[in-house]
């Protein structure tokens, strides 16, 4: 790991909040009541029902959206009373867009002050904020594709939403694709490297986690309480067998009595890696008619350079993939999704017991209402599992999908603005330290 120059707050001050998570600590009298889901396993020749809806869903939907799209595409040539050979111009225009690749950047200015073998730091505070304040850490979601998905675009930027609100010192591990040197990394590894990064920017900070990088953020939480100030965990899934998962029936689908032959095989194949590609082509498979609204809504509005602008800027983040060490992949499919261990109190990461109940800090929970992937139940299952008070836990539902919970206008502007409002209140350090 490279050498990082550590940033040190005050020794004897600490924040209001802090203080009230250390004696809740202290006292020890907290009971969680949580209750893993229980799903039951199915015939092996029958098919999960969500499959089957959503495979049927999915057909009137692309059909829906080639003739709503086909019908704005030409009444669009009538009305600019095009020619047949711009039609074969549109085409190729088209065509271009849809299968050109560019590398998805960050769109804030950020320095790079650490950088480890799975990842690295990006801080994106001024050069003259305030280290009077607790910082902010995101955790990307890692799931073959790049982090930058939490400073998608300029004005629709989670990292943007919580520099605007008031989190004035705010960072970002930026997570690295697998190679042959790190193809064998494990949960220890990402979770060290976390404790490290938090270690260089002072031992404590307001932790935010999305997607994988949400129960990511958790089980740090639980392994390491004392560094976490408040934990906000969006569109994570918790309890990996509550409500209606899709990712779940698939993975029925594929291990109908809980083997892991295919997974293993799939790393295996790979080099002891898995392609952001696999990753990338299940997403697709469980809602393939918003690939093809995607594309067929490009070619209403190839004319359109704002729409266009839109559409490569997301295929570019959508669409660059990026390999997940093999051994950290098994791991999460055999001891989370197969197994729910986190909930059941039986995981374990470098020989210590992952038990949520340690958590005592504030918590916000945030949850999409359309999130296929990751349904609200198995994001808000945390709050019944941890030490938390329940007038310091937070849910909120935006109303949109998976992606949208981390970079749509809504979601940032009316759920994300005010949350991190909240966690910038009490961020201060002004407390005398016991």
């Amino acid at each position: 790991m490279s050498e990082i120059q550590h940033t040190a707050l005050p020794n004897l001050k600490t924040t209001h909040t802090h203080l009230r998570t250390l004696a809740r600590r202290q006292a020890g009298n907290a009971s969680p009541t949580g209750t893993p889901a229980v799903r039951q396993r199915r015939n092996i020749v029958q098919c999960p029902p969500g499959i089957v809806d959503g495979g049927v869903d999915s057909i009137y939907e692309i059909a829906g959206s080639m003739i709503r799209s086909g019908v704005d595409y030409w009444s669009g040539l009538l009305e600019r009373g095009a020619t047949p050979l711009d039609a074969a111009r549109d085409i190729m225009d088209w065509t271009k867009e849809i299968t050109r690749r560019e590398k998805p950047t960050w769109a804030s200015p950020n320095t790079i002050t650490g950088e480890w073998p799975v990842a690295r730091l990006r801080d994106f505070s001024g050069p003259d904020e305030p280290h009077d304040v607790i910082p902010t850490l995101i955790l990307p979601p890692q799931a073959g594709h790049d982090s930058c998905i939490v400073d998608y675009a300029p004005g629709q930027s989670q990292v943007q939403t919580a520099l605007e609100a008031g989190c004035v010192r705010v960072y970002s591990m930026d997570w690295i694709g697998a190679s042959e040197e790190t193809k064998d990394s494990t949960i220890e590894d990402y979770i060290e490297t976390i404790k490290a990064a938090i270690d260089s920017i002072g031992g404590h900070v307001n932790l935010v986690g999305d997607c994988q990088g949400g129960w990511l953020a958790t089980i740090y939480a639980a392994v390491h309480p004392e560094t976490v100030h408040t934990l906000s965990v969006a569109g994570a899934p918790i309890d990996f067998h509550a409500g209606e998962p899709l990712i779940h029936d698939w993975v029925q689908v594929v291990s109908p009595i809980g083997q892991m032959d295919f997974y293993r095989a799939a790393v295996k194949a790979n080099g002891g890696v898995l392609p952001g590609e696999f990753l990338l082509t299940g997403f697709k498979l469980m809602q393939p008619e918003a690939e093809m609204q995607r594309q067929m809504a490009l070619l209403a509005n190839i004319h359109d350079k704002r729409h266009v602008e839109r559409f490569r800027r997301f295929e570019d983040w959508f669409q660059w993939t990026q390999p997940i060490p093999g051994g950290f992949y098994l791991w999460i499919v055999e001891h989370l999704f197969m197994r729910n261990e986190m909930l059941h109190g039986t995981l374990e990461v470098g020989g210590k017991h992952v038990d949520l109940g340690e958590i005592h800090c504030p918590l916000y929970l945030l949850a999409g209402a359309k999130d296929h992937i990751t349904p609200p139940p198995q994001v808000f299952a945390l709050a019944d599992f941890v030490s938390t008070p329940p007038e310091e836990i937070t849910k909120l539902t935006t109303s949109g999908g998976h992606l949208g919970i981390f970079m749509g206008h809504e979601a940032l502007r009316n759920y994300w603005k005010p949350v991190f409002a909240d966690i910038a209140a009490q961020s201060l350090i002004e407390a005398e330290h016991p």
